[in-house]
């Protein structure tokens, strides 16, 4: 009996992992791209540090004070969230490794800028999903370098030759979506976000 005990406790023996690494277990999702655009050019960078707020909705990013976009983002007030889908992650991954400050992105990985409604940020064609947004605080910015954006125009594909979008782990490895668990019925609390 006595050795029963030992092996249940070996068995959840708890390792140490180091502080730095510690974001990859909560790394949010899905990868995206953010569009800005100054009077000098549009720039696209990949992000993955971002997170819903609230449902109006509102979302809070991470654009370090080293991104190129990090200028036009706080001097302009609005930008693209765009959601790129697994079919494009390979050019999604490189545009992260190269600056807007050299490289004219759009062009480099033959991505499409399309005009958007109520921001001068471009949307980009052969993403998912666009969002429109407009940052309505600042007040995390110099801290934290987190802006707090609201989405003011939404845009989905209407037929998407690819629906699954990717995660970083944030180690250079990605999670692709895979299966969809249906359990609007179980949702009893929270009935209006499930309609259609």
């Amino acid at each position: 009996m006595g050795s029963k005990k030992t092996t249940s406790r070996t068995q959840t023996k708890l390792s140490e992992m180091p502080l730095a690494k510690a974001f990859q277990l909560i790394e949010p999702g899905p990868v995206v791209l953010l569009t800005t655009a100054d009077k000098t050019k549009a720039n696209i960078m990949t992000m993955s540090w971002h997170m819903d707020m609230e449902f109006t909705p509102q979302i809070g990013c991470i654009v370090s004070s080293y991104n190129y976009s990090f200028a036009a983002l706080r001097k302009t007030k609005e930008c693209v969230i765009a959601i790129p889908a697994v079919d494009i992650i390979g050019k999604v991954v490189d545009i992260g490794n190269c600056s807007g400050k050299e490289v004219n992105k759009f062009d480099a990985f033959g991505l499409t800028p399309l005009p958007a409604k109520k921001v001068k940020a471009p949307l980009i064609a052969e993403c998912l999903a666009n969002l429109e947004c407009r940052v309505v605080d600042t007040g995390w910015v110099n801290k934290y370098n987190l802006f707090v954006l609201e989405v003011v125009k939404a845009w989905v594909k209407a037929v998407p030759k690819e629906r699954r979008t990717f995660h970083a782990n944030g180690d250079g490895t990605f999670v692709v979506d895979g299966r969809t668990l249906n359990l609007k019925k179980k949702m009893v609390k929270w009935q209006e976000m499930c309609e259609e």
